[in-house]
């Protein structure tokens, strides 16, 4: 094959292929990425610093006896709702009622022999004034009086002590509480002073959730604490319910180790549905931010130079925008810079989303409407 033979064959091989490259079809244009949106709005929304917290009750009393003896009578079941003042444990009385009546005889004696003084000291004042009498016995007549006035006195002290033992062998609650588990039965030996308590008794009508918040919020929290400051607790042990309470103790000092302020919230827990040493969710509301300008949590993404949510335009198209994150309040964000009331920002799809990007807006969901509403 002579060259220009061979050139002309490669000639005509470029023009065939240069035909068939101008036949082929440009590639269609990507179809519209779907996305779930909702409108930026400006609503009332409660400040609210929320942390793990725990129960813990009003009154803690650990139940011991004030005189010894063998305990014949337990008047409550483990368990039980006690009230003030109820009977809980009784102590065999018989020795202190024998000292009880021993005391009362003697200050009888003693009444008798201090009357009889002062019948002898009224005689004798009559017999000196005529001198039948000399000054010193007189004064021998009173000093037995004053004597025996003050045998009297200490006799009595001793009989109320020995009333005060008589009402010690009943041993009373003081505070109304639940009551825990019996370290005891009928037939102990109530010891003094006592190794263990007979019974401990919780108060938990009303009672206390302790929470630590950070510091930093520590000004915010003083200047409403001279409001009453709500404060919501919601057991990890029944998701979905909550104790409404309120704020009622703020630590003196900050926790240097943690860097966190001791706070507790007073519940009346009429339906004992805070139990001591239960771990909760406390929530304490501060006051009511109006006009924030709100958006759904699930729109903001966290990128590596801060956080940005994408705008949908009038052309159907997404353009990314940076946001500055106020704080988050439940499943809504807070902002202060980057979009703007009425704007729709895509909650759903970001992740196929670049700026420019055509999208197609999808019906919304349920749980989308709720959040959006």
């Amino acid at each position: 094959m002579t060259d220009r033979r061979f050139l002309r064959l490669v000639i005509a091989v470029a023009a065939s292929a240069l035909l068939v490259a101008c036949a082929k079809k440009s590639p269609p244009p990507a179809p519209p990425v779907p996305v779930t949106v909702v409108r930026a709005e400006l609503r009332t929304v409660p400040y609210v610093l929320q942390a793990n917290g725990t129960v813990e009750p009003m009154q803690t009393v650990a139940i011991q006896p004030q005189v010894a003896g063998i305990i014949t009578k337990i008047m409550f079941k483990e368990g039980d709702d006690v009230t003030e003042g109820q009977p809980l444990f009784q102590i065999d009385s018989r020795p202190y009622q024998a000292t009880l009546q021993q005391a009362e005889a003697v200050v009888e004696r003693d009444s008798a022999q201090l009357a009889n003084a002062n019948s002898d000291v009224e005689r004798y004042q009559a017999l000196v004034s005529k001198d039948y009498v000399t000054s010193q016995q007189m004064g021998q007549v009173k000093t037995t009086a004053a004597s025996m006035k003050a045998t009297l006195a200490s006799d009595e002290a001793a009989a109320q002590q020995a009333r005060l033992n008589m009402q010690y062998a009943t041993i009373r609650s003081p505070i109304s509480g639940r009551a825990g588990s019996l370290q005891v039965r009928v037939g102990f030996l109530a010891k003094i002073p006592a190794t263990t308590p007979l019974v401990t008794i919780n108060q938990i009508h009303p009672i206390l959730v302790r929470f630590a918040v950070p510091s930093v919020s520590l000004q915010r929290i003083r200047q409403y604490a001279s409001a009453t400051l709500p404060v919501s607790a919601h057991p990890a042990s029944a998701p979905g319910s909550s104790s409404s309470g309120t704020l009622s103790f703020v630590d003196n000092a900050i926790d240097t180790t943690t860097g966190t302020i001791l706070l507790k919230g007073t519940f009346e827990n009429k339906d004992g549905a805070l139990w001591p040493g239960e771990f909760v969710t406390a929530a304490l509301q501060l006051f009511q931010q109006k006009d924030a300008l709100v958006i759904p949590s699930q729109a903001v993404v966290e990128g590596q130079n801060g956080n940005f949510v994408f705008v949908i335009n009038a052309d159907s198209t997404a353009t990314q925008r940076d946001i500055t994150v106020d704080r988050v309040a439940g499943d809504l964000t807070i902002i202060t810079q980057g979009v703007k009331a009425g704007e729709m920002v895509v909650t759903d799809g970001q992740l196929r989303l670049n700026t420019g990007t055509k999208v197609q807006i999808k019906p919304a969901t349920g749980g989308d409407q709720q959040r959006a509403g």
